[in-house]
């Protein structure tokens, strides 16, 4: 097909009949792009290794066809439809051979964010205009962010979708009959490192904010390197408009905004939990506040909340704190009031497994941070409740947890190690930590390993101190999510101690990416 044909295809309206298009995976992410590719006219053929059930039942239904089989190799049925256009849900890694074999072909690559941004005037405001989008990515504290920004949004009086890998599919939200004001995105690196193909192509995304919360390792073994990591991560800035929210405290999103191509007038606006200066948010004796948003930012600030209220509220843990304020930045950058940033604090809550206190039994307050599926969110955690007896271990990620080790893990009432890669773990407190006990839980039985971590952190924590399970690795060598592993720990708490621990949420969406 003509390039000028895909040139012409940024918007719902333009002729996507016939377009011969390949969507790879079939998770709800990959169904949303199926189903949108469908009503549009195009003719999708849909490839994965296997297919959950209602999906496929559903594939023929909207007229879209199915191929499962292996995928170690190119399937025949891919090369004999000649796509067009590859979409590929976001476990694609880019070495795979499908994607490899696309790129080689010379074939267009999109991911869903690619598809979801050249049709978002599905539904338009008032005015003709398709929703904003405000983007959120960082290794660690997305989700929270991107829910603290929507509820914000919200409380000031705008729709707001939170969508994306927070669960809900962006080209749902872009579809949604009811339209929004505002789309707040949740962008993992492997949803970036797709859009990353598109940067420099004509009406490529250009958000109305964004942020990289912050920048650790973490799937290293989907990008190949850190270097490549990061360079996924920094995607997130390009061609933003007025916004380019960055952390303070951590010099690599800096330099993420530095080197961004932004559109002209875009600023740059800093936070952390420091004393603000002029185009940040901080804080100043306590209170979180605003030196950005404002006509005389060199000598006043906007009082937004106070870490008191905060408190109250179970969200003064200073990484929640951070995101408090990077949210509150998005935000504002859409002139939501300080009234309403307050408003929409009072009735939050996080969402299960993460720093979740599941009980206080017997002076001893267990916390579940199952969502800390890497060093850097494992840290915050740490720091946050510092001398606990820490439940650390899982899949790593292809992650080295010395440094995590080095810095958090000294200080540590005791170490209890999970998982199929706790020789790593070990090493590393005999290395760092040597004074810390650590107790290893071998137990291979799924059913069977936070009861085996309760009773030895009963026999463990005294009064007054915290059990905190904050894994700094992924679940799946064990569990079947986070979301899992945290609800497990919960009921062993239960079982050991009895009612009143209270973990009635339903499981939240799963998310594999960061």
């Amino acid at each position: 097909m003509s390039s000028s044909r895909l040139e012409a295809l940024h918007s719902w309206n333009a002729d996507w009949t016939g377009l011969r298009v390949a969507v790879l995976g079939l998770s709800v992410t990959g169904f949303s792009v199926a189903d949108t590719l469908a009503e549009l006219g195009a003719d999708v053929l849909v490839v994965t290794e296997s297919a959950d059930e209602e999906y496929a039942r559903l594939l023929p239904v909207i007229g879209a066809r199915l191929h499962t089989g292996p995928m170690d190799a190119v399937p025949d049925e891919l090369v004999a439809f000649a796509p067009e256009v590859v979409i590929a849900s976001p476990g694609f890694a880019p070495t795979h051979p499908v994607i490899a074999w696309t790129r080689g072909e010379g074939i267009a690559l999109w991911g869903d964010v690619e598809l979801a941004w050249r049709v978002r005037d599905k539904v338009v405001r008032p005015d003709g205009r398709p929703a904003d989008w405000v983007l959120v990515t960082g290794t660690n504290g997305k989700t929270t962010t991107t829910r603290l920004t929507a509820t914000m949004l919200a409380a000031g009086g705008l729709r707001a979708a939170p969508c994306g890998n927070i669960g809900v599919p962006v080209l749902d939200a872009v579809r949604d009959p009811s339209g929004f004001d505002v789309l707040v995105v949740e962008l993992s690196s492997h949803q970036l490192w797709y859009l990353g193909l598109q940067v420099g192509g004509a009406d490529a995304l250009s958000p109305h904010a964004s942020v990289c919360l912050n920048l650790a390792d973490d799937h290293l073994e989907w990008h190949g390197s850190a270097e490549a990591y990061r360079d996924a991560k920094a995607v997130v800035y390009e061609n933003t408009r007025v916004a380019c929210v960055y952390n303070k405290a951590d010099a690599a999103t800096r330099r993420m905004v530095e080197e961004a191509d932004v559109v002209e007038g875009a600023r740059a606006i800093g936070f952390d939990l420091g004393t603000p200066g002029p185009s940040d948010l901080g804080l100043v004796d306590g209170i979180l506040v605003d030196r950005a948003f404002l006509e005389d930012r060199h000598h006043s600030a906007l009082e937004l909340t106070t870490l008191d209220d905060l408190r109250a509220r179970g969200l003064a843990a200073p990484h929640v704190v951070a995101n408090i304020l990077a949210a509150a930045a998005l935000a504002r950058s859409l002139d939501i009031e300080p009234r309403a940033i307050r408003d929409a604090l009072d009735g939050f809550r996080l969402d299960p497994h993460r720093i979740e206190i599941v009980a206080v039994a017997e002076g001893v307050t267990w916390v579940d941070d199952s969502k800390a599926t890497n060093p850097h969110a494992a840290a915050s955690s740490m720091a946050a409740y510092p001398g606990a007896v820490w439940v650390v271990g899982g899949l790593l990620k292809g992650v080295d947890i010395s440094e995590l080790v080095a810095a958090r893990g000294s200080s540590a009432k005791a170490a209890i190690v999970i998982g199929v890669e706790r020789g790593d773990i070990v090493a590393a407190f005999a290395r760092h930590a040597p004074a810390v006990p650590v107790f290893e839980v071998d137990h291979g039985e799924t059913e069977d390993v936070m009861a085996r971590v309760v009773e030895l952190a009963s026999g463990i924590a005294q009064d007054g101190d915290v059990v905190l399970l904050a894994p700094a690795a992924a679940s799946f060598d064990q569990f079947a999510s986070y979301a899992d592993r945290g609800r497990r720990f919960a009921q062993a708490v239960r079982d050991r101690f009895g009612g009143g621990t209270g973990d009635d949420h339903d499981d939240p969406a799963t998310h594999s990416h960061s």
